[in-house]
């Protein structure tokens, strides 16, 4: 909207003196249209903390008791439920979200996001993902076009992508599901009350299985049955008085 006031402005022709009072009109309308849909959604029992910043379009509807902080933007066919907490930073375009949910300074776009969900904060939800009851996608999280079960846990620093999740399955820092091999996208499958343990990646396409446990450090390549445990690292070898004489030049750096 600024961007085609601006080129009509400009283009036109007009004297500075115009050109500026003009510029001011149409901000001036820009923001009251912006405050009448707020004021709708206050009418409505929305809670908006501050109403700097926050842009929300005409078509997003959202439900009573859902707290808005400022510099908030929602836009598209956006549908957010009661009782949701959006928090400074949140950007939602397209996404249906049910109620309970806290979204704390995340991007979320053409995503489905279910009750009692937590997001964020700084996670990014890209299109195609869907998010179950009470699934928690904690800070520098990444998920897209992928299905995640209710009660799942992606806590911090992962990246799900192109997967299909169970539900309450942990995955611990650092994980990935490593979908692209530089032609192909391909998916991952996680079975219910699987545990993905830190820094693992699992090299699409695998199939992991319900109470599967993957341990730390492990990258799968073959699939895990049911119930299986899986470790896929090299062995630990210590070597005495190795690291001294590796790092003297180090330690006579920082001692001057």
């Amino acid at each position: 909207m600024i961007k085609e006031v601006c080129t009509y402005i400009f283009g036109s022709g007009m004297g500075r003196e115009k050109e500026g009072l003009k510029m001011t009109e149409a901000l001036r309308e820009i923001e009251e249209k912006r405050l009448a849909v707020l004021e709708k959604h206050l009418k409505n029992g929305v809670i908006f903390e501050g109403t700097g910043g926050v842009v929300i379009e005409e078509d997003v509807v959202i439900g009573t008791g859902t707290r808005i902080s400022p510099n908030v933007t929602l836009r598209g066919n956006t549908s957010v439920g009661r009782d949701c907490v959006l928090t400074g930073g949140t950007v939602l375009e397209d996404c249906v979200v049910g109620d309970r949910t806290v979204i704390r300074s995340s991007e979320c776009f053409q995503s489905k996001i279910g009750s009692g969900v937590s997001i964020g904060p700084f996670a990014h939800l890209r299109p195609g993902s869907v998010l179950g009851d009470r699934v928690h996608a904690g800070n520098f999280v990444e998920i897209k076009n992928s299905v995640i079960g209710e009660g799942t846990a992606v806590a911090h620093l992962t990246y799900v992508g192109d997967s299909d999740v169970g539900r309450c399955v942990n995955f611990g820092c650092g994980c990935v599901t490593v979908n692209y091999d530089g032609e192909h996208k391909h998916r991952c499958r996680i079975g219910d009350y699987a545990f993905i343990g830190c820094n693992a990646n699992l090299i699409a396409p695998v199939e992991v299985g319900e109470q599967a446990f993957i341990a730390a450090g492990s990258t799968i390549t073959d699939g895990v049955e049911d119930g299986g445990f899986a470790i896929a690292r090299a062995r630990q070898v210590n070597k005495p008085g190795l690291g001294v004489r590796k790092l003297a030049a180090y330690v006579r750096k920082k001692n001057g």
